[in-house]
C-alpha cells in the first residue's frame, strides 16, 4: 500500500505540527489577486510562502532551500505535498520573483501571521525596543574601488553605445590599483596617494567625455547613474550623505560604538520585542541614519498595526533619551533609575528595566540564524523585506521551541506514568 507524506511523516515532529496550525486558506485569500487568472498556471502560493519561511527557519538560501526541500519529507509537507516529490519545486530565482509581486505590504502579512498565532503572549502591555544594524552585502567602500568602478562603467557604456572614447585607460587603471598595496608602506605610500589622486582624475575625465559625445536621446537611462558617478567625484571627506557604493547608492555609514567594527554600512533597523514572552511584535527599517529617539513613533505605529494594541510602556537604553511620553506610551531607560528619590521608585524601575538587556541575544540571533547580518536583497523595498522576514522566521522558530518544549514534556509524562520512573532529559 503506498503511503503519502502525511502517514510518512511523524506527527509529533515540530515542523508537521507547524504545518497544520498556519491558516493556508487565509494566506492563499491574501495572495491570489497577484496573479493573473489567464495564462500559465503559477506555482502555488503555499509553495512560495512556505519556501520563503523555510529559508529564514534554518538560515538557508535561495539556492540550498531549494535543494534542500527535495531532500526533506517534512519540508515537503510544510509546502502542501501529499506525495514525496524528486524534482526541485521551483527555480531558485522564482524566490525573488515572488518576493517582488507580493512586495512590503505582503510580507508585512507574513510577519503579522507570525505575531498572531503566538496568541496572548504577543499582547503584552510592555515591550523592549532597540535598534541595530543590518549590514548591505557590499565591499567596504574606499575612494579608490568606487573611482575604479566609475572608469570601468564609463567605458562600459560607451562600448554599449557605440561612443569611441580618446582612450579606455584599462591598463593603467588596473597598474595605479596594484600600486595601492604600498599605502601603507612609508617608502612607498606617497606614489600610492599619487596614483589614487591619478585615478580620480582619469574618472572624471571618462565621466565628462562620456556626457558631451551622449546625445540626450541616447542618455536616457543612465542620467541618474551619471548623476551618482558626479556626486562620487565630488565629495570630500566631511561631505554629509556621501555614496558608499554605486548599485546601492542609498546606503550610510552607521557608526554605534563596537571596538571590533566601528563603521558599518547599510541601513539602521528598529526591533521590537514583548517583555516577557519574548516575541518579536516590531521590525522596522529606518531609511534614514536618525537619532534612536527619532525612530520611536514609526515603530510604535507599526506595532500597533502588527498586533492591533499599542504597547503602553516601552523600555529602551540610554539611546532612545529625550521625550518621555509618546502619545499614551511611557518610554523607561536607565536615566529613569537615577531621577527616582525613593526606595520604592527605584525597586518599581529597576524591575521593569530588568528584561531589558534580553534584547540583545535576540537581535544577535536574527543576525546569525535569520540572515540579517548580511542583506542581499536590492533597493530600500530589499531592506524593508529582509528585516521582516528575519522576524518572522524569528517567531515561528520560537514557535518550533514551544512545540518540541510541549512534546518533550508529554513523553516525559508518559514515560513517567508507564515506568515509574523519572524521564531521562531528551534532546532531539
Amino acid at each position: 500500500m503506498i503511503q503519502g507524506l502525511k502517514e510518512m511523516c511523524n506527527p509529533q515532529d515540530p515542523l508537521y505540527q507547524l504545518a497544520d496550525m498556519i491558516p493556508w486558506d487565509q494566506v492563499e485569500i491574501w495572495f491570489e489577486d497577484k496573479y493573473a487568472v489567464d495564462g500559465r498556471p503559477a506555482k502555488p502560493v503555499r509553495l512560495m510562502v512556505s519556501l520563503l519561511l523555510l529559508k529564514r527557519l534554518y538560515n538557508l538560501g535561495d539556492e540550498t532551500v531549494v535543494a534542500e526541500w527535495v531532500h526533506n519529507p517534512y519540508m515537503q509537507y510544510f509546502s502542501g505535498e501529499t506525495e514525496f516529490q524528486w524534482e526541485l519545486p521551483c527555480e531558485p530565482s522564482d524566490l525573488v520573483h515572488f518576493r517582488n509581486r507580493i512586495g512590503e505590504e505582503g510580507v508585512k502579512k507574513i510577519l503579522k501571521l507570525s505575531i498572531d498565532l503566538h496568541g496572548k503572549d504577543a499582547q503584552e502591555a510592555q515591550v523592549v525596543i532597540d535598534t541595530t544594524v543590518q549590514e548591505k552585502n557590499i565591499t567596504f567602500p574606499t575612494d579608490v574601488k568606487l573611482h575604479r568602478k566609475i572608469a570601468t562603467e564609463c567605458v562600459q557604456i560607451a562600448k554599449a553605445k557605440g561612443i569611441p572614447l580618446r582612450q579606455t585607460y584599462t591598463r593603467t587603471v588596473k597598474h595605479l590599483v596594484y600600486l595601492q598595496r604600498g599605502r601603507n608602506n612609508i617608502r612607498t605610500k606617497k606614489t600610492a596617494l599619487k596614483a589614487a589622486r591619478r585615478l580620480k582624475t582619469i574618472s572624471g575625465r571618462l565621466l565628462r567625455e562620456l556626457q558631451r559625445k551622449l546625445p540626450p536621446e541616447r542618455l536616457k537611462g543612465y542620467e541618474q547613474k551619471l548623476a551618482v558617478f558626479e556626486k562620487i567625484l565630488s565629495q570630500e571627506r566631511n561631505t554629509k550623505n556621501k555614496i558608499y557604493s554605486i548599485h546601492e547608492s542609498h546606503v550610510y555609514c552607521v557608526a554605534k560604538g563596537k571596538d571590533h567594527k566601528k563603521y558599518e554600512f547599510g541601513s539602521k533597523v528598529s526591533i521590537a520585542r514583548t517583555k516577557n514572552s519574548g516575541i518579536i511584535v516590531g521590525a522596522l527599517n529606518v531609511e534614514t541614519n536618525q537619532y534612536d529617539g527619532h525612530t520611536l513613533p514609526a515603530a510604535l505605529q507599526q506595532i500597533e498595526e502588527l498586533r492591533g494594541t499599542r504597547p503602553t510602556v516601552v523600555i529602551t537604553d540610554q539611546g532612545y533619551r529625550g521625550r518621555k511620553h509618546y502619545g499614551e506610551t511611557e518610554v523607561i531607560n536607565a536615566r529613569d533609575l537615577r531621577r527616582q528619590k525613593t526606595a520604592y521608585g527605584k525597586r518599581k524601575v529597576k524591575k521593569q528595566l530588568k528584561q531589558r538587556s534580553a534584547i540583545e541575544p535576540v537581535i544577535g540571533y536574527l543576525k546569525s540564524g535569520h540572515r540579517l547580518s548580511s542583506n542581499y536583497l536590492s533597493g530600500v523595498s530589499g531592506d524593508n523585506i529582509n528585516v521582516m522576514l528575519a522576524a518572522a522566521g524569528y517567531n515561528f522558530k520560537r514557535l518550533l521551541s514551544k512545540l518540541k518544549h510541549f512534546l518533550l514534556e508529554f513523553l516525559s509524562r508518559e514515560f513517567a506514568g508507564n515506568t515509574g520512573l523519572i524521564a531521562p532529559e531528551m534532546d532531539f
